[in-house]
């Protein structure tokens, strides 16, 4: 395979103007003089294997936008897995390239293999989560089997979000509005609508065409609601088509992930990818702004930021989840290699803890788990009211974070020592799975390792993790 020299002149002078850097400042992020900045800014020489590495770690959105070619992309999967804590010594950037170059066919068997090697660990914790429940029965419940549908799909469901993101189009603007939403509905669907809370939250009446909302509930989830409503009567076929190829083991199952795709495509809709992917950037995954700008609440804002995963324009990998009062993770998805704990509750050192007793304020953490990988974590108490005194209200904490290599694309870090030993809360997974021997909050050992009583000497525990 011939080479193929990149010359990226336009990109690097965009990615300077719109971070507002002048070239000295670029020439010290990517480590090389002003002089040598500004002959690659008039494509007066090419990109090197290393300046590519740098500039994919520095600035790994803007750089992705970029219209590589296979060799470019190979190489772009061959960083990712290269970077996996699985390798104790990476290969460096100019190694990868020619291996990219010189041997595709093997590249990308790595690639595939690496691939493979990821999504048969996350089975496996399936599998081990199945074997490990108090039931005794490897068969998952129904809604077990669409959440990890859900996170093998990599929560990224194309067909849908692009007819989603079409209709939204139809209805305009840059998230359609409740009185389009509602037109809609009575005009290109012949459903009748009214808000009456006497129905549950949203009610169908699929042979009447009847719709009820509650009122009682906050403007953004009634809007949700409609939206909700839209795409399982605009979107039936494309709805009907996912559910048919994901060849779930049950009826529950296969009406769940239905309930689950409609909602997605709600979602969708009221956050249409291009335009929410745009806006997020700018203000730099700030919800609040984000929540104001779509119309949307601050969970549906975070839900959708870790959706963004369209393979030619994708968002930066974030995880999100869902924690109620009792510590039980209600919603989980992770893009990153952060991977939730399936069962026996989440780490107590975990910040979304603290979230849920304290309401409407935002909280950061940098945190570490045991393979050496940083994340910066946001998280926020939320109360979602019933609308009724004698209904009491929903109190739970939503999380979003990202891999410490984005924090620069992520509001919340600024301020944080990304870098400094002792500044990052050293977490993991959950108790049950967590290699760390010396945790002054660890509730009980670890299923995987032998530990030793010593009846005479007592620590935080009454045992040592061999």
């Amino acid at each position: 395979m011939s080479s193929r020299r990149l010359f990226a002149g336009s990109r690097l002078r965009a990615i300077r103007t719109e971070r507002r850097l002048k070239q000295s400042e670029l020439a010290a992020t990517l480590a090389i003089s002003t002089s040598y900045l500004s002959q690659l800014e008039n494509d007066d020489r090419p990109l090197t294997p290393a300046l590519i590495e740098r500039l994919s770690r520095a600035f790994p959105l803007d750089w992705r936008d970029i219209g590589a070619g296979d060799a470019e992309t190979r190489l772009a999967a061959l960083r990712d897995a290269n970077a996996d804590p699985l390798f104790a010594e990476p290969v460096d950037a100019a190694q990868l390239a020619r291996f990219a170059e010189q041997q595709p066919m093997l590249a990308e068997r790595f690639i595939a293999l690496h691939e493979a090697y990821r999504r048969a660990g996350q089975r496996l914790a399936m599998v081990d989560e199945a074997l490990s429940a108090e039931t005794g029965s490897v068969a998952r419940l129904p809604w077990e089997e669409v959440r990890d549908w859900f996170h093998l799909e990599n929560n990224y469901v194309d067909s849908l979000d692009r007819a989603a993101e079409t209709l939204a189009d139809q209805l305009g603007g840059l998230s359609p509005e409740t009185g389009a939403i509602e037109a809609y509905l009575r005009d290109a669907l012949s459903v009748s609508l009214v808000y009456s809370g006497q129905a549950g939250l949203r009610s169908f009446d699929a042979e009447m065409g009847h719709l009820t909302i509650d009122p009682g509930q906050p403007s953004e989830s009634r809007r949700f609601q409609l939206a909700h409503q839209l795409a399982a009567l605009a979107l039936k076929d494309e709805i009907a088509a996912v559910v048919e190829n994901a060849r779930l083991n049950s009826a529950a199952s296969r009406q769940l992930l239905f309930v689950g795709l409609c909602n997605y495509a709600a979602g969708a809709l009221l956050m249409p990818y291009r335009r929410f992917r745009a806006e997020a950037r700018e203000v730099r995954h700030d919800i609040d702004r984000l929540a104001q700008i779509f119309g949307t609440s601050f969970e549906q804002t975070c839900h959708r930021l870790s959706t963004l995963q369209r393979e030619e324009a994708k968002g930066v990998p974030f995880y999100f989840c869902r924690v109620d009062m009792a510590g039980n993770i209600t919603k989980r998805h992770s893009a990153t290699r952060l991977q939730f704990a399936r069962f026996g509750g989440a780490c107590p050192l975990w910040i979304v803890h603290e979230a849920v007793a304290i309401p409407d304020r935002i909280l950061v953490q940098l945190a570490e788990t045991p393979d050496g990988v940083r994340y910066v974590s946001m998280t926020k108490g939320l109360v979602k009211p019933s609308g009724s005194y004698q209904r009491a209200p929903r109190r739970y904490a939503v999380a979003l974070g990202c891999e410490a290599e984005h924090a620069s694309e992520f509001v919340y870090a600024d301020g944080l020592d990304l870098t400094a030993a002792a500044a990052a809360t050293r977490i993991g997974i959950s108790c049950r799975i967590c290699p760390r021997s010396d945790c002054d909050q660890r509730a009980f050992p670890p299923s995987d390792r032998p530990i030793s009583v010593d009846p005479d000497q007592r620590g935080v525990v009454p045992y040592r993790v061999s």
